[in-house]
């Protein structure tokens, strides 16, 4: 069982021929609205990866409230330990350029009454070989509780550095698993600007120091990670991508999802890789993830 400890948001969603520059206006040619939020994109797509998954989060007692829960309710995710908190529910503000690159903000609204107590109702129901999932989109005293609370009880952690907060090098060290981009990692790392034999010596000596698995994502180039000191890699699909909105969490949660099913660390990345690139093949977070069986069409 996987369950996903973080965010929930509704993703107001505006596409432009290209992003502005600081200061600048652009004209969009086209605006949707998706369910989305780290938290939500990575249960879901743990989800429609075919595994039990329960989602741990907050929305507010506004009118996105029920929108935003609407596909993790239809992929039937449990959603027991999702509380209605005072105030908004979580949003994301996205512009995707026409190269498929985007610009985000996040405003946590509910997200951010999230507590130590809300990790301990999480935690609770998990059992010995269960994976709990967490990103950085909710408060740090809650996401340090969920991850003791789950390593007391023999859960497997999966920790998503993102979005790149100040606490983040600290709270990685505390993982069994830890995800990251390539800015991410230099964080982690304590490193800047690494190139790839930086990246893998960073690689390796951080494996030795912790023996957590480490798993560096890269876009286009597909994945590096290292696992009781052997280097792995994997490729996604060759793409043109039209939005990359959501690739990352969908990596996130076909990882854990393949674990979760028994797969081998090789394969389960290869999995999650070959999801992602599927992933940016349409527009949107939630709905662009792939189905299990998309997925295994390309592998």
């Amino acid at each position: 069982m996987i369950t996903v400890f973080g965010s929930i948001n509704m993703d107001l969603i505006a596409t432009t021929a290209r992003l502005p520059k600081p200061g600048e206006t652009v004209a969009g040619n086209g605006f949707s609205t998706a369910a989305g939020g780290k938290g939500a994109n990575q249960a879901l797509a743990a989800r429609r990866a075919g595994r039990t998954v329960h989602m741990a989060g907050a929305v507010g007692r506004d009118g996105f409230a029920e929108a935003a829960l609407t596909l993790l309710k239809e992929a039937g995710t449990g959603l027991e330990t999702v509380k209605q908190a005072d105030g908004p529910t979580g949003t994301a503000l996205i512009l995707v350029g026409g190269d498929g690159e985007n610009m985000i903000a996040v405003v946590p609204g509910a997200n951010g009454t999230m507590t130590p107590a809300d990790a301990d109702a999480a935690i609770a129901a998990m059992n010995k070989g269960d994976i709990l999932m967490l990103q950085l989109e909710v408060p740090v005293p809650a996401v340090e509780r969920a991850l003791a609370g789950a390593q007391a009880k023999g859960v497997t952690t999966v920790l998503n550095l993102a979005p790149l907060i100040d606490d983040a090098a600290r709270l990685g060290r505390l993982a069994d698993i830890v995800i990251a981009n390539e800015t991410e990692f230099e964080r982690l790392a304590g490193q800047e600007t690494m190139g790839p034999d930086d990246r893998e010596a960073a690689l390796k000596r951080l494996n030795a120091e912790t023996g957590q698995t480490l798993i560096v994502t890269l876009g286009a180039d597909g994945v590096i990670a290292i696992r009781d000191g052997a280097i792995s890699r994997a490729k996604g699909l060759k793409i043109e991508p039209i939005d990359t909105v959501g690739a990352g969490d969908t990596f996130c949660g076909y990882f854990a999802a393949s674990l979760d099913e028994g797969l081998d660390f090789e394969a389960s990345l290869r999995r999650a890789a070959v999801a992602g690139s599927l992933a940016c093949l349409k527009q949107g977070a939630q709905p662009s993830i792939p189905s299990s069986a998309e997925v295994a069409n390309k592998l």
